[in-house]
């Protein structure tokens, strides 16, 4: 019987490139033309464009990503391998090194040596998500909220901090917000988070949890009826809902729309019927925690 064989599995192009555009410097007489070499870091998508990322003054990939054809990439970038092994990649390995020794400090509750070893990445990166993440969450456990407010007006304008690889310090943040009483941060931070992923019903899910503690369980009903109609069968969704029905905190005039939405909530998992729902949020209140 003959071995089979695998083929190796295809990567994709990634590595540093370069581009050069031609600019005009001074106004008339003395105008001159200058070429200005830029530095990026490129990853190819599943689809076959080109994700394309700024490297900053330190030789890091930092800032927005844009994507272009891999026709477009191939006209107007070149490969830049030596300068990727001598000035990025040890740069890069040097930043996630010192988030990794942070990590640690952080997860042995040793703040303030996660604090210096965050803020050494940020001296490198300072759009570095998972070191901003880390900063904040470090900031809220300590019960500094003024700091980790300002890590969270930093990262709301990164909207990378939404992407699904930090789906975890993404949620660690925002459960830390509303634990620290912070509740109108928590419901502009998840709304944030809305406005780029617009179809994922945990946030809904989580601001609902907020408007709650905020003692506000009308706003909370609404967004927990916004979540069912993107999933009508997920698991915490509903068993919140039903926590509010029970404790009788459904006005008069949001029953019709609670029962249609259990109604949609029993057929849905009569549909899924075995298939479990990969919930990403928090568990709802318990029955003795009051709203």
């Amino acid at each position: 019987m003959s071995e089979q064989r695998q083929t190796p599995e295809k990567k994709g192009l990634e590595g540093v490139f370069s581009n050069q555009e031609v600019r005009k410097v001074g106004t008339g007489t003395t105008t001159r033309k200058t070429i200005q070499k830029s530095y990026w870091y490129a990853i190819e998508q599943e689809n076959g464009e080109i994700e394309l990322q700024p490297l900053n003054v330190n030789y890091v990939p930092s800032g927005p990503k844009k994507r272009i054809s891999k026709d477009e990439f191939l006209e107007h970038f070149s490969p830049e391998p030596e300068f990727y092994v001598s000035n990025v990649f040890p740069k890069i390995k040097e930043v996630n090194k010192t988030i990794a020794r942070a990590d640690r400090h952080r997860k042995n509750k040793e703040y303030y040596s996660a604090e210096m070893e965050y803020g050494n990445a940020l001296k490198i990166d300072e759009d570095n998500i998972r070191a901003n993440f880390g900063l904040g969450i470090t900031y809220l456990e300590r019960g500094e909220n003024n700091k980790a407010e300002d890590i969270l007006s930093r990262l709301v304008k990164l909207d990378g901090a939404f992407e699904a690889e930090h789906k975890h310090l993404f949620n660690d943040f925002g459960i830390n917000l509303r634990k620290n009483g912070m509740y109108d941060q928590s419901i502009a931070y998840y709304s944030r988070a809305l406005e780029l992923t617009q179809h994922d019903e945990n946030l809904y899910y989580n601001i609902a949890r907020a408007f709650l503690e905020k003692k506000d369980p009308g706003s909370a009903l609404d967004h927990l009826l916004k979540g069912l109609e993107l999933n009508p069968a997920q698991d915490t969704l509903l068993k919140f809902l039903m926590w509010m029905v029970t404790k009788d905190m459904v006005p008069a005039d949001k029953k019709q729309a609670v029962a249609a939405a259990l109604q949609k909530a029993r057929a849905a998992t009569r549909e899924q019927a075995g298939a479990p729902a990969a919930a990403q949020s928090e568990e709802p209140p318990a029955q003795g925690e009051q709203a």
